[in-house]
């Protein structure tokens, strides 16, 4: 198991994907950060009214800012990612060299979920990093309690991101394919939009973090947002079962 980890972990850290979505994430939303700032310092009525909450200068605005941001960013950049560990298997035909493995093929899913799991934290934490270093940049002062609060609301919201990601794996798997996978991302994205204006969010596993980050956790209660808990959970067993009935002719 050790070894299908590590074997997993080096396609990962080899591959242009893992390393574009790392920068298209955590570099995007520093970069749209840095422009937001600028444009509402700038005095620009537009963007400061368009920006909402994250047209305030100082430590709530930014967070507001990051916030509303990862909420999109981070199911694109990791749902992408999946995409390509689960979905490339089958589009460049290696998952038949996978069935003469001396490992089973449901561990080799698992490990592709570890690895994508143990990315997908250090990535949560350059984020949040990234986004105090800006805020000292800026000249916002050291964070208070209630901004330490936030930043933790942040973090959580981009790893329970990455959680509700999980389901393009199992599509990959079940669609065999690389394209219906990344039509899963978009779809996760499409669903959570329309579930938050149709004001069933809080109940809505993928629209539930970012509307409980961007309230503050005012807006979603604990029980609601446990319920996002439930879709990695579910989507890596489907995903683990899916690979251990994998056969060569289908």
């Amino acid at each position: 198991m050790n070894g299908a980890i590590r074997v997993e972990a080096l396609k990962l850290t080899h591959s242009l994907v893992g390393a574009i979505a790392t920068v298209a994430v955590v570099a995007g939303l520093l970069a749209l950060l840095g422009g937001i700032t600028a444009g509402v310092a700038g005095g620009n009525p537009d963007l400061i009214a368009k920006a909402g909450p994250a047209g305030v200068i100082g430590w709530d605005g930014l967070l507001a800012g990051a916030t509303q941001i990862a909420s999109v960013a981070c199911v694109l950049g990791f749902g992408f990612v999946l995409s390509w560990m689960f979905g490339r298997e089958f589009a460049e035909g290696t998952i038949t060299g996978l069935f003469a493995l001396p490992i089973s093929r449901s561990r080799i899913a698992f490990a592709k979920l570890t690895v994508y799991a143990l990315w997908a934290v250090l990535v949560c934490i350059a984020l949040v990093i990234g986004v105090v270093v800006l805020g000292l940049a800026f000249g916002y002062g050291s964070p208070d309690p209630g901004t330490w609060a936030s930043l933790g609301r942040l973090f959580l919201l981009a790893t329970l991101s990455a959680g509700i990601a999980i389901p393009v794996a199992w599509v990959a798997t079940a669609a065999r394919s690389l394209l219906a996978a990344v039509g899963a991302v978009i779809a996760l994205v499409v669903i959570a939009q329309i579930g938050a204006l149709a004001g069933a969010g809080g109940w809505l596993p993928l629209a539930a973090p970012a509307l409980w980050a961007m309230s503050n956790g005012a807006a979603v209660a604990p029980a609601q947002l446990g319920l996002t808990l439930a879709v990695p959970l579910v989507f890596a067993a489907l995903t683990c079962g899916a690979w251990s009935r994998l056969q060569l002719d289908r």
